[in-house]
């Protein structure tokens, strides 16, 4: 029979390292195969990398930079209902065009006049010679050409236009008397959307107008599509300088176009290229630095260069790699460069520092004894943390937002390479250079530094010491233990641990918690689109000037009756007209500017002229309602067997917040969903409002399910139960965190934000994990002494790691565009935060209730009397017969 097991050998319920007993084997073993032959560890990563590499010629065909297609949820609702639109409202852009009936955006270019002088009005009549001006500049020959056609001439966006100019295009003599915003049953013209910052008298009638918007639309329809997009683009080229020339003084102009927002964002990932050099620079600098020694034998510099180099080495291997696959490549991607680095190289500081502290574990020659307690220490903590990383951002792939899926699935994969070639690779170069190390030569020129009677200039450079004496051996190779490392062993850990500090940082927590918390309830939802683009871009200004001045009016809602009705039965038609007063009933809607052809149908049926009242009737009478309006012949689907859809419009009001986009388009939803008529709500804009209904589902999702995992791992690998409760704790504390602190950094909850949500459950276990782990595995005696182990033995390392991840993304902060400067922002909170919890608050929470729920080694039960010691490198417990046991 074989010896018993010792209580830290075996599994229970509260001692589950049934798991990392072995995998502690396994690494040590891997330790002495790399120690034993580094070379092909050494030479095999690069150039795994090199054919990985290779992927990138697949970048320019894999870029997916498509905003609907990325940043809106797949599958939304309102994608739907543009399919319906289409399907049963087709569109003849080249002859009978309208823009509020268009199942998109269209393809247009857009110009915003406003009055120069605060105190004008853009309606004067030098203001108003520079708006035509501005019209003459854009109505060029292909304009003219290329626009969108209704009645065979091109179809006027600009009612405004028609109503102050002759039909010739010149200005009247005198202003009309204009309604605001006109739209009504009388038939005037919709100035609501064309005219911005209106002041009206007490009859309604326009006394002035800061701002006026022009709209010019081209065909998308067939053939006319490829045509139009080089228009708006030379436009976009070619209109700054055309308005420069201008010279206007009486107004000041943005314009936009349908292309604009793609064409900026698309920009933003060639922006951040020259950052990520910066990045590497601080990074290697910060990482040389850290592990910096006066000796130019004992000098980890090499090291600490191979450790970026290897991160370097696992973003090439890993985007390589989803470029082979055809996983697109979406701006958010390029974010993931910079955290890479920053995991990576804390994953090296890891292995430095339990590399440093073997050699009072191991014999100090033996490269492989070394090596194997490296691995033993350090490998199984970074496993944990990888694992917990990667599963972090796989979980992410479960969402509708597919720039959250891309991004998610090119950094767990990086993280997966950072992985294996800091096992492999780094544990190479370690050995490698223990044995230069050993051999006594120079780290930059590897010439064997001679040691005798030299200058003390000399022997300080060289060896560390200003003595002349030749170093024995042994001496010659220890390591040297880290200034900061003896700081958190003999200062830091006992401050922390004492009793009125402990009371501060309890203190500390509630005061974080419950700003967080607060935080939270005040966050908002979803993202703006003027965020797309880059601060100093013509987009910005052309946004400012829109919620500016034409802000009070939204978008103009279709509601489609989506299944075959009779209209000619009267009670049909009023549980129809119920349903649309019950919409016009929303705060989000004035129900004075709504347009419904069965309304006016109805109206002309109750003159008498005509009966409605029976099926043939009712569709051979339509004739007469297209004469009043032949645009009401596009709002009526006919069949042979009736009309299979018709629609209505209604105009909303005071949208001028994602939280009122958010209540309108659930508000106008329910409504809908409440006619006993089948009724759906559409507008283009509804594609980007779907980000409300599904982004903190999504988020709460993720985070739970990533939180749940979690736990499972950290169960399995961490040895102590209540300690991988602590762990999930600090997640869920980090995640709570870092949203509300959010809001007071002006952040919204969007897809954007969400990836860096996910990427929090990853790092609040890489801070927590360590200190924990290392915290359940000390040998110390004391609750007290065990927190100072483990800050002793890690808090250095967590703080090179959380200080080299801020270092990798802080040049993000100095980006001119929303998305790389919201992952600075929210990669800030995170370390931040998740050093705060490794460093102050676990540690102090372990001392607390470390011990609950767990056995403890007999080396450590003091309750039995026992005590442990070791002799000839043999470890002996001392029972209460005073008789000694190996």
């Amino acid at each position: 029979m074989g010896q018993p097991q010792s209580p830290r050998e075996r599994c229970s319920c509260s001692n589950t390292n049934c798991v990392e007993r072995p995998l502690t084997r396994l690494f040590e073993a891997l330790g002495r195969v790399v120690a034993a032959c580094p070379w092909p560890f050494v030479l095999l990563p690069p150039l795994l990398s090199a054919g990985l590499g290779a992927g990138f010629m697949f970048l320019p065909g894999r870029q997916t930079n498509d905003i609907e297609g990325q940043f809106t949820p797949t599958g939304g609702p309102a994608k739907a209902e543009r399919d319906f639109v289409r399907r049963y409202f087709p569109t003849d852009d080249s002859e009978r065009f309208s823009a509020e009936r268009l199942p998109t955006e269209g393809a247009y270019a857009a110009l915003i006049a406003v009055a120069a002088k605060d105190d004008a009005s853009v309606l004067e009549r030098a203001a108003w010679d520079e708006v035509l001006l501005l019209d003459d500049t854009v109505r060029d020959a292909d304009y003219e050409r290329l626009c969108a056609r209704s009645g065979g001439t091109c179809a006027s966006a600009n009612p405004l236009l028609q109503l102050l100019t002759h039909a010739n295009g010149s200005a009247l003599p005198e202003l009309p008397e204009l309604p605001f915003p006109g739209g009504g049953g009388g038939g005037d013209a919709f100035l609501g959307t064309a005219l911005g910052g209106v002041r009206t008298d007490g009859s309604g009638r326009v006394e002035r107008a800061r701002a006026v918007k022009l709209m010019y639309y081209l065909r998308e329809d067939g053939g006319a599509a490829g045509e139009s997009r080089a228009w708006l683009e030379t436009f976009l080229q070619d209109f700054p300088e055309k308005l420069r020339k201008l010279n206007l003084t009486a107004v000041e102009v943005t314009y936009f176009t349908s292309l604009s927002r793609q064409e900026e964002f698309e920009g933003n990932t060639k922006s951040v290229i020259p950052l990520f050099s910066i990045t590497y620079f601080l990074t290697i600098t910060f990482s040389v630095v850290s592990c910096l020694r006066l000796s130019c034998v004992r000098n980890n510099i090499w090291l600490a260069c191979c450790g970026v180099l290897s991160s370097g080495l696992a973003v090439l291997s890993s985007f390589g790699l989803m470029l082979y696959c055809g996983v697109p490549f979406v701006a958010t991607v390029a974010n993931a460069p910079f955290l890479i680095l920053g995991v990576g190289v804390d994953d090296m500081f890891i292995m430095v520092s339990s590399w440093e502290q073997s050699s009072s574990k191991a014999d100090k020659s033996d490269t492989k004894s070394r090596l194997a307690e490296t691995y033993s220490e350090a490998a199984l903590s970074v496993t944990i943390t990888t694992l917990t990383d990667v599963l972090a951002f796989f979980i992410g792939t479960w969402t509708a937002f597919p720039s959250v899926r891309s991004f998610c699935l090119y950094t767990g994969t990086a993280f997966v390479f950072c992985y294996v070639y800091v096992i492999t690779f780094f544990g190479a170069v370690i050995a490698l250079n223990h044995k230069r190390v050993k051999e006594n030569r120079h780290w930059l020129t590897c010439v064997q530094v001679k040691v005798g009677k030299k200058s003390c200039l000399y022997n300080a450079c060289c060896l560390g010491s200003c003595s002349s004496e030749v170093p024995e051996p042994e001496t010659s190779e220890t390591e040297s233990e880290h200034p900061m490392s003896i700081f958190f062993k003999n200062y830091y850990g006992p401050f922390l641990t004492g009793k009125w500090i402990k009371l501060l940082v309890v203190l500390l927590y509630g005061a974080y918690l419950g700003g967080s918390i607060y935080g939270c309830t005040q966050m908002k939802e979803g993202i703006d689109l003027r965020n797309l683009a880059s601060d100093d871009s013509y987009v910005i200004a052309y946004y400012d000037d829109d919620d500016k001045y034409f802000s009070e009016y939204g978008p103009r809602v279709m509601v489609v009756v989506t299944e075959s009705r009779n209209y000619w039965d009267e009670s049909v038609r009023n549980d129809i007209e119920a349903c649309l007063q019950d919409l016009e009933n929303s705060t989000y809607v004035d129900r004075n500017l709504s347009l419904s052809w069965l309304r006016v149908y109805t109206g002309i049926a109750g003159t008498g002229s005509i009966n409605i009242n029976n099926k043939d009737d009712f569709i051979n009478n339509l004739p007469v309602l297209f004469q009043y309006s032949p645009s009401f012949e596009w709002d009526i689907h006919k069949t042979a067997e009736g009309i299979a859809a018709s629609r209505f419009f209604i105009q909303t009001v005071n949208v001028t917040s994602a939280v009122d986009e958010k209540n309108l388009l659930n508000e106008l939803r329910d409504r809908a969903k409440q006619c006993v008529v089948p009724l759906m709500v559409y507008h283009p804009a509804f594609i980007y409002y779907d980000q409300y209904l599904v982004i903190v589902q999504n988020t709460i999702q993720n985070v739970l399910i990533a939180a749940g995992a979690m736990l499972v791992v950290s169960l399995v690998l961490i040895p102590n139960p209540l300690c991988c409760l602590w762990v999930t704790f600090a997640i869920a504390s980090v995640i709570v965190g870092v949203s509300g602190f959010m809001t007071f950094w002006d952040i919204s909850l969007d897809s954007i934000s969400m990836i860096n949500l996910v990427i929090c459950i990853g790092f609040s276990v890489d801070f927590s994990a360590h200190i924990s782990y290392a915290f359940v595995t000390s040998g110390e005696s004391s609750a007290n002494e065990r927190a100072i182990g483990a800050l002793h033995q890690l808090g250095y390392p967590v703080l090179q790691g959380a200080v080299s991840t801020v270092l990798g993304v802080v040049v993000l902060a100095a980006a001119k565009t929303y998305i790389f400067r919201t992952f600075f922002k929210i990669m800030f909170l995170v370390i931040l935060f998740g050093a705060l919890h490794g460093l102050v608050f676990i540690p102090v929470f372990l001392t607390f209730f470390g011990y609950f729920g767990k056995s403890l080694p007999i080396t450590e039960t003091k309750i039995l009397g026992l005590r442990s010691f070791s002799k000839s490198g043999i470890q002996y417990v001392r029972f209460r017969d005073n008789k000694d046991r190996p």
